[in-house]
């Protein structure tokens, strides 16, 4: 049914459920399967007299770690993935990504808000689902409970 599969990985407890339940469909299906790691670009946000090559250096051994740690997580769960790391917003990197490798599924992790929280940050902004033409699976983690 899902030919190629990206599943979508930030090092979050939502990210991992993502990726055990996103290696299982990949797994079962027989799916050609590509690991995106997107972290978010704190360097660009930094004031400039607070950048400095340490940090910038920091920045991109954390965003490798979090894909190495992506794709040894694949291997134990069986499932072979070419990984990509990108710097950046992932509503932008997502549907690029997806397209480029012409993914039928995406998986990515979701971590439920509260009311007030929604509320504060309630955006014109269109989602994810407006920019992608494939099929999105969305994980939470079961224990959490949505909240009302």
């Amino acid at each position: 049914m899902y030919k190629t599969v990206l599943l979508c990985y930030d090092g979050s407890t939502e990210g991992a459920k993502a990726l055990r339940e996103g290696a299982a469909l990949a797994r079962a299906m027989g799916s050609d399967t590509h690991l995106l790691a997107v972290c978010r670009d704190l360097v660009s946000a930094s004031p400039p007299e607070g950048l400095s090559s340490a940090l910038v250096e920091s920045e991109a051994n954390a965003a490798r770690n979090i894909l190495n740690e992506g794709v040894r997580k694949l291997i134990e769960f069986g499932v072979k993935a070419q990984g990509a790391l990108l710097i950046g917003d992932p509503l932008v990197h997502i549907p690029s990504f997806a397209t480029k490798i012409r993914a039928d599924l995406i998986v990515i992790g979701h971590r439920p808000r509260g009311r007030l929280a929604r509320w504060w940050s309630e955006s014109p902004q269109p989602t994810l689902l407006n920019h992608v033409s494939c099929s999105i699976l969305v994980a939470m983690n079961s224990e959490e409970s949505p909240p009302g």
